[in-house]
């Protein structure tokens, strides 16, 4: 499980039982996390230009998952304001998780990754970054998590808010459009699973709409 530190929302497993609530933090320490932000821009630009991504994505993905909190550790022991588990740095070659500019670098080349491995699905890239890659094969999508549904649907929100498509090039061919960058689908398929996606039910894969559409 990833930490969330934000003052919208607050995920606490207890038990096995996840819980979320909103909370409102104290004005100085949003204040303070909104500093954070503008301090961090100028190497949130420079990795998304790299990579190909809208920086506001990257900010996005950086608030939900340590809410600019550089030390961060979650309970599963993911580290530093992307959130990269020990292994994923270790892959990506980031020595020190909690240095700024590395866990940065690492984490958006994580992410472009995981969007050209969904050909533009952001909301499986997402979902991927949050429960792993073979969570996301296994279900055929946004796997049935209450804290990976609810940290991607609040990361497609954020982008909408900020007006932004995911890609830097999100209109060229097989990355989408800014506009479905910017959406967000719930589907449920007949056994009562739900799928969110950024695509329309058109431009989902085969497997994915054949689930969707079985028992109908």
């Amino acid at each position: 499980m990833h930490s969330v530190t934000s003052a919208e929302i607050v995920m606490q497993e207890r038990d096995g039982v996840l819980y979320v609530s909103n909370v409102e933090a104290p004005r100085s320490a949003a204040n303070s996390k909104a500093s954070s932000a503008v301090a961090y821009g100028e190497l949130i630009r420079a990795a998304a230009a790299r990579y190909g991504l809208a920086p506001e994505l990257v900010e996005s993905v950086i608030r939900v998952e340590s809410n600019f909190e550089p030390r961060a550790v979650s309970p599963k022991g993911a580290r530093g304001l992307m959130q990269l588990m020990p292994a994923t740095a270790a892959q990506l070659g980031v020595r020190n998780v909690f240095d700024v500019r590395e866990n940065i670098e690492g984490g958006v080349r994580h992410l472009r990754y995981l969007v050209d491995l969904y050909r533009g699905n952001l909301a499986f890239a997402l979902a991927a970054y949050n429960a792993g890659v073979a969570a996301v094969e296994r279900h055929g999508g946004v796997p049935p998590f209450a804290e990976t549904q609810a940290y991607v649907a609040r990361i497609l929100r954020l982008v909408k808010q900020a007006d932004a498509p995911a890609s830097a090039d999100a209109t060229a061919a097989g990355r989408g459009s800014a506009t479905e960058a910017r959406a967000l689908y719930r589907y449920e398929a007949a056994d009562g699973r739900v799928i969110y996606s950024n695509l329309p039910i058109e431009r989902l894969s085969s497997t994915t709409r054949a689930m969707l559409e079985a028992g109908r």
